[in-house]
């Protein structure tokens, strides 16, 4: 599964053009505050008025989009008379406006469609200009929803919210900063790894991970030091569209699913917790797939023939850590808030995530308690 996607700079100012040919009569822009103080929407919208197309915006969006967000938007998209929806942003915007189609086709509250194929209506059109280089939410068929009653990010996983369109512009990774870069591309390249070893995995999205993991190895540090650079920031973005087409078909592991669980129960930004976390669950679930592992090495530029299963191990974990370091991510769970108290809680919601599944280590509740106590 995947969606149509124009990969370019300037591919932002197609936005109009898109919505036209989908029949749009009038647009509900997505977007969070941060992006429109970078001006990616206001881009958009002049594409939309060239385009001859009406749209009103919609801008309360936080960083963990939240259920009550998704209903409020579902109910601007009503009021204004919508039939088109515009997402400008990273996986925030994104999957809240994968909710807001959700609830505007399918007339129930978004937190019941947690699951797999829960989506039983088509959602409207769906256009998206992503500006991070790392939630691939533009190409994939997840959502993820905070409900923040419970504490705990739902998963929703259908064919249905695939987008129609991702217009992915490399000019628009210049507004981020070095912090949200290295979130952003860890995020992308936790997705790759995961999407590798997944019991789902599959010849071609082992071709797109793959390609994912070596793009993103080499310009991940070198685009959070020269944020203006357009061809890193090009590598970059290609890299996470990589990634994106191979998790949203191959799906994820231990790592998504304890970050969601991460996420949920603090607020806490998604690409840090799998940066803490990733280098903690390929030690576990290296013995279970350790040649896919060593693919894995090699595409980060390791030199691993010749030694052990156990130095393999070593040289791999060792090289995530150097680049979450390196990246400015090298941080306890403790100094994010998170206590001893909580891995139970947040072991168990992990447990009950969808991409828990596809882990190619099945895990016990105790195994993901002392991971997280690890990452303590």
């Amino acid at each position: 599964m995947a969606p149509e996607f124009l990969f370019g700079v300037g591919s932002r100012h197609q936005a109009g053009r898109y919505a036209r040919n989908l029949g749009g009569r009038k647009v509900l822009l997505v977007t969070d505050p941060g992006v429109q103080a970078a001006g990616w929407p206001e881009n958009v919208g002049e594409s939309l008025v060239e385009a001859g197309l009406p749209f009103a915006v919609f801008s309360g969006v936080s960083s963990n989009p939240r259920a009550e967000e998704i209903m409020a938007g579902a109910e601007a998209y009503r009021a204004e008379e919508c039939n088109l929806l515009v997402a400008v942003g990273g996986g925030s915007p994104v999957d809240c406006a994968k909710g807001i189609g959700i609830v505007s086709s399918n007339r129930r509250h978004i937190l019941e469609f947690e699951g797999i194929d829960q989506v039983r209506q088509p959602i409207p059109p769906l256009i998206c200009v992503p500006t991070t280089g790392g939630a691939s939410a533009d190409v994939s068929q997840f959502a993820i929803i905070l409900d923040p009653r419970e504490r705990l990010k739902i998963a929703i996983v259908s064919k249905a919210v695939v987008p129609d369109v991702s217009l992915i512009d490399p000019m628009t990774l210049n507004t981020l900063d070095p912090f949200q870069t290295a979130c952003t591309g860890m995020d992308a390249l936790t997705h790759a790894v995961e999407a590798f070893v997944s019991t789902a995995s599959s010849s071609m999205t082992d071709l797109h991970a793959l390609e994912a993991i070596r793009l993103i190895r080499e310009n991940l540090l070198p685009s959070a030091r020269n944020p203006h650079d357009l061809e890193l920031r090009t590598r970059m973005m290609r890299g996470s569209l990589f990634a994106g087409l191979a998790f949203s078909n191959a799906i994820l592991g231990a790592s998504h699913a304890m970050a969601h669980s991460l996420g949920g129960y603090l607020d806490l930004p998604h690409g840090e917790c799998n940066a803490i976390l990733l280098d903690r669950v390929v030690e576990f679930n290296f013995p279970s797939a350790p040649e896919r592992f060593e693919e894995i090495g090699r595409a980060l530029g390791l030199h691993l023939r010749g030694m052990t299963e156990n130095r393999k191990k070593a040289a791999l974990v060792k090289e995530f850590r150097r680049l979450r370091k390196e990246a400015g991510l090298d941080v306890k769970l403790g100094t994010l808030g998170v206590k001893g108290a909580d891995v139970p809680f947040l072991a168990k919601n992990a447990m009950h995530d969808p991409c828990m599944v596809t882990n190619p280590r099945s895990p016990s509740s105790g195994d993901i308690e002392v991971i997280y106590g690890e990452a303590l």
